[in-house]
């Protein structure tokens, strides 16, 4: 889809290219995972939660660091 790109281009406008790519690649993983466990009936473990929740505080981390 090209306004995913357009959506990337237009973050780098106020987010470093590291920091943006890691927002887009981890909320990538972590949507990806979510929709496997909601629509595919895939495991739903606390191992599984926790990864999904270290991805995301560890991209929050990124966005909202100094």
């Amino acid at each position: 889809m090209p306004e995913q790109g357009w959506l990337l281009g237009r973050s780098l406008t106020v987010l470093p290219v590291g920091t943006a790519y890691a927002v887009w690649t981890g909320i990538g993983a972590a949507g990806t995972a979510a929709v496997g466990i909601w629509l595919f009936g895939e495991s739903l473990s606390m191992m599984r939660l926790g990864g999904i929740a270290l991805v995301v505080v560890g991209v929050c981390m990124l966005r909202f660091a100094p």
